[in-house]
């Protein structure tokens, strides 16, 4: 069995240094041999220019191919795979021509596994164990009502008064400013078309709580089946959202106006591509300047107004000497997805990070190890 890992890009680097070091067979695939070679070429040769085809060719029945590039790239990967017989990795979300997939993968007897990343990956498993521990805990009632909330944010260690700094091309963020959101608050379904219409405070639950600033991203619903909440569960809140420095929101108030103004077609591109290249030059990580992760994810069940069960997962991690925090959770927790499927442990079909009880225990033990502060906060 064979690794095949496309992409060496700063989230996918760490993960896959690991995998090599384990004694695995791997062969590294990416656009540019040279910056793979600069990466990983003091453990292995095995290096060559990514091409499709080559790949393809390339696939043997049994063998796990990674797909760490940019997500146009993910459904053509896959769709090889699937004809050689071979698993497929992703940290992505899981794109609607992903999930038609479904059928064909199962057919073939491969496993297309995706979201085992940060957010969305590691935030699934918090998200499972607590429905999990909920469901066996003797505050369980199916008449209980619930909210729960997820917030993640990658911000920087040393706070700045631009309140955020990037760690690759801003141009991904911007264009996020851009999509709507869909989530429920307080019984009704709350969508949002900017995030700077629904920003709130959250006091994070760490060692010394921490105030930011969040706000919900992309479609919270379909989660709620992913997370194994039955449909008839009252459910008062329900947001998978993003996390950012308290004072996020005034320092980027230009940024927004900007955005919400932007003229229609390739005129608002060229003017995103313009700002993004401007924040680049003046908001990049300085060499060796840690980032932070902060990740929050919660469970809380009321009955007749009070509180009966409440638990919060609270992950805190930072950069180090061997890289930056983001990298260090994407592309371990992508590395772990590879092992759980290379052993045969995620069944076929396209799939997110699994709710299985002993992997999920398996795969939060990774998660201690990687994060600097890992807990789960019993509420009174």
């Amino acid at each position: 069995m064979t690794i095949h890992w496309c992409g060496t890009g700063l989230s996918a680097v760490l993960g896959l240094r690991r995998l090599i070091e384990e004694g695995r067979a791997v062969t590294v695939w990416n656009r540019t041999p040279e910056k793979a070679r600069a990466a990983v070429g003091d453990l292995t040769e095995d290096i060559r220019a990514f091409d499709l085809d080559a790949l393809a060719a390339a696939l043997a029945p049994g063998d796990v191919v990674v797909s760490m590039l940019p997500g146009d790239w993910h459904v053509p990967i896959a769709e090889a795979a699937i004809a050689a017989g071979a698993h497929f990795v992703s940290s992505s979300y899981i794109a609607p021509e992903m999930r038609a997939l479904d059928a064909a993968a199962k057919e073939a007897g491969v496993a297309l596994v995706n979201e085992v990343g940060l957010d969305p990956g590691i935030d699934h498993l918090m998200a499972h164990r607590l429905v999990a521990d909920y469901r066996a805990s003797d505050a369980f009632d199916p008449a209980n009502t619930l909210s729960f909330t997820s917030y993640c944010g990658g911000v920087p260690k040393q706070a700045n008064a631009f309140r955020y700094k990037f760690s690759w091309s801003p141009l991904g963020v911007l264009k996020a400013l851009k999509s709507p959101s869909r989530s429920l608050r307080d019984f009704e379904e709350l969508r949002v078309a900017r995030p700077w219409d629904a920003i709130s405070s959250y006091t994070a639950p760490l060692p010394a709580p921490e105030r930011f600033e969040v706000y919900p991203n992309r479609d919270s619903l379909p989660f709620m089946e992913e997370y194994g909440f039955d449909p008839d569960w009252r459910v008062k809140d329900f947001v998978r959202g993003t996390l950012r420095l308290e004072g996020w929101s005034d320092a980027w108030s230009d940024i927004f106006r900007t955005v919400e103004s932007l003229p229609p077609g390739d005129e608002g591109e060229q003017v995103l591509r313009d700002l993004s290249e401007r924040l680049w030059q003046a908001h990049a990580y300085d060499p060796g300047e840690p980032d932070r992760v902060v990740l929050c994810v919660s469970l809380e069940a009321t009955r007749e107004g009070a509180p009966v069960w409440h638990r919060t997962y609270v992950m805190d991690a930072w950069g180090d000497e061997d890289g930056t925090a983001m990298g260090r959770l994407v592309s371990h927790m992508v590395a772990q997805a590879v092992r759980s499927v290379a052993a045969g442990e995620i069944g076929p079909g396209v799939s997110a990070a699994p709710s299985d009880p002993a992997l999920v225990a398996r795969w939060m033990d990774e998660v201690a190890r990687l994060a600097q502060h890992l807990e789960i906060v019993h509420h009174a």
